[in-house]
């Protein structure tokens, strides 16, 4: 008899019960694809990995190769057991992480930091932490969130969001609930000050009372969107950051879409299926929604927007980010632009970051075109950005992204049961730590918090 599955790769894989690095497979059956793990203590474990085959079979076609960064530890009883960042990781910082605290408003039973209780990181720390960053980039951070916790609670926000500006650092992010946004005006125009490369990654899961009371443990809706209104009060661009779960939320990722569209200063959405980390490892894993159930849910939920191909893998970790950009039309609407654009041709162009510098592609990158190659990638460009783009000015640029663009991005982050190598290896998202340590935010919440 032959078996029910066809064998595409295998890897290392890591055993939820004694937490040992193990063999593991990579199977396709039934169009998706499982981890199969055996553990010589625990026996055959099986894990959801993608629902969709056909979309992780294409995530090769977007690789390309990993940045260096500096390393402060060394390799020694393997991945990911040696963070970090250690010289087995292949990619550099795309967003550094500084938890601020681990105090916190909520007591959300899906929060991957089990959050709640903790000191304040003194400001002089968080200064040495941001100093650590910009040098293991070679001088440059990417992107900078802070984050917690939740970070509106630290009494000296302010000063660290100044002292983030005032560094070598391209965009800054604040990771927040919304809670005191919502409830404190005066708070929210203080925000205001910082716009211009910064953003508001506010949490917001749906628009039904029992996603909040199952992923938050109480229905705030009524203060997300209080906090959404003042936010744009004060046109401060916001990410709408929704943990997804299925048979909880997944029915309103479409809404969540248009809501974002519709809504001035929501400047995209990043959907993030809920890992099994601190209090979601709760969480029963037989739900688990994954990177590509939630693009099939985004094509299926608004079919008059999302063609099949309109997300595609994120160059800088293919295994783990899906993303697609949408720019407005002349009608004035949405539309995706890797629809018409072939992205797998201008991977060289890209960078690997999660940032889109249209100021960095057009200064630099088109010079290192043929002729040929740049009337094309001239061509396609004029679909996102317009033609004098390069001449505006700085205030006239972020008007026009914040009116005229619109990025869904997809980041799926590693737990103890769907963990595999490469994943581990390409995860982009790094935490700061007081140690002066990069070390991935799946494994830090895997191995490493305290």
């Amino acid at each position: 008899m032959d078996r029910d599955y066809i064998l595409y790769e295998v890897t290392t894989g890591i055993c939820p019960d004694c937490d040992e690095r193990v063999q593991a497979k990579v199977i396709i059956r039934n169009n998706a694809v499982y981890l199969k793990k055996f553990c010589t203590v625990h026996g055959e474990q099986e894990e959801l990995l993608e629902e969709d085959s056909e979309y992780h079979k294409q995530k090769r076609n977007y690789d390309k190769p990993g940045t260096i960064s500096k390393t402060q530890t060394l390799s020694g009883k393997g991945c990911p057991f040696d963070c970090g960042l250690c010289p087995q990781h292949d990619q550099h910082t795309c967003i550094g992480l500084i938890e601020i605290t681990n105090k916190c408003n909520l007591n959300c039973p899906s929060c991957y930091a089990d959050s709640g209780s903790g000191e304040f990181l003194p400001l002089s720390k968080i200064n040495e932490m941001m100093d650590f960053l910009i040098e293991s980039e070679g001088g440059q951070a990417e992107i900078l969130q802070i984050s917690g916790g939740e970070p509106t609670l630290h009494p000296e926000l302010f000063s660290i969001l100044e002292l983030a500006r005032k560094k070598n650092i391209k965009y800054l992010m604040l990771n927040t609930n919304g809670m005191r946004i919502a409830d404190d005006t005066e708070f929210a125009r203080k925000l205001g000050a910082f716009k211009g490369s910064f953003e508001i990654y506010l949490q917001f899961d749906g628009f039904k009372d029992a996603c909040y009371s199952s992923l938050r443990g109480e229905n705030i809706l009524e203060r997300k969107m209080k906090a959404i209104k003042h936010l744009g009060e004060y046109e401060i661009p916001m990410t709408l950051v929704s943990t997804i779960s299925h048979g909880i939320n997944s029915s309103e990722i479409g809404d969540i879409i248009k809501f974002g569209m519709d809504t001035p200063f929501i400047r995209g959405v990043n959907f993030q299926p809920l890992s099994f980390l601190g209090r979601g490892s709760k969480f029963h894993t037989k739900n688990r929604i994954t990177l590509s159930g939630i693009i099939s849910a985004i094509q299926e939920q608004l079919p008059d927007v999302f063609m099949k191909g309109d997300i595609v893998p994120l160059p800088c970790n293919t295994e783990r980010v899906g993303v697609t950009y949408l720019a407005k039309t002349k009608k004035k609407k949405f539309v995706p632009i890797t629809r018409d654009i072939k992205v797998t041709s201008y991977l060289p162009l890209i960078d690997n970051t999660f940032a889109f510098d249209a100021d960095r592609i057009i200064r630099e990158k088109i010079a290192s075109l043929n002729s040929c190659e740049c009337f094309s990638f001239l061509n396609d460009l004029k679909r996102i950005i317009p033609s004098n783009y390069a001449l505006m000015s700085e205030k006239a640029k972020l008007n026009y992204l914040n009116t005229n663009t619109f990025r869904i991005s997809i980041t799926s982050f590693v737990d103890k049961y769907n963990f595999d190598l490469k994943s581990m290896q390409k995860e982009c998202v790094h935490i700061i730590t007081p140690e002066l340590k990069k070390i991935p935010f799946s494994a830090y919440n895997m191995f490493y918090r305290k």
